[in-house]
């Protein structure tokens, strides 16, 4: 959950790694680090998604579900109450991620950037 008034590490920090810094190395002491991260292996541009509350996957229901534009694959992230229980890829897709949309009873789409939406649906 953000809380105002924390710092996010904001230009010193990607995901739990500091950025280079001519001054020296970064300091951590304060700052609130990220709960799920993932490698360059796996993408380059976190697409933020949405907590899923529909009822056609309710093993999903109350999970962080995002994306990657690069690599189109999708994680749910799911948590305790201070901690990451499970990231885990849901899938990898050939789409641009551009953003994720939920529609009034709670279901997830995802826009790709070849102007084309798509829905979660459960493995055939």
């Amino acid at each position: 959950m953000i809380k105002p008034g924390l710092n996010y590490g904001l230009n010193a920090m990607e995901e739990s790694d500091c950025y280079p810094r001519p001054q020296g190395p970064c300091d951590t002491a304060g700052l609130e680090l990220p709960v799920g991260a993932y490698g360059r292996d796996d993408g380059c541009s976190i697409t933020g998604g949405y907590v899923y509350r529909g009822t056609r996957l309710p093993e999903l229901y109350g999970a962080y579900v995002y994306g990657d534009f690069c690599s189109g694959k999708i994680w749910v992230l799911t948590s305790g109450e201070d901690s990451v229980v499970t990231q885990t890829e849901l899938a990898d897709t050939v789409l641009e991620i551009s953003s994720f949309a939920e529609d009034p009873a709670g279901e997830l789409y995802i826009l790709s950037f070849d102007k084309t939406i798509s829905r979660l649906v459960t493995k055939p």
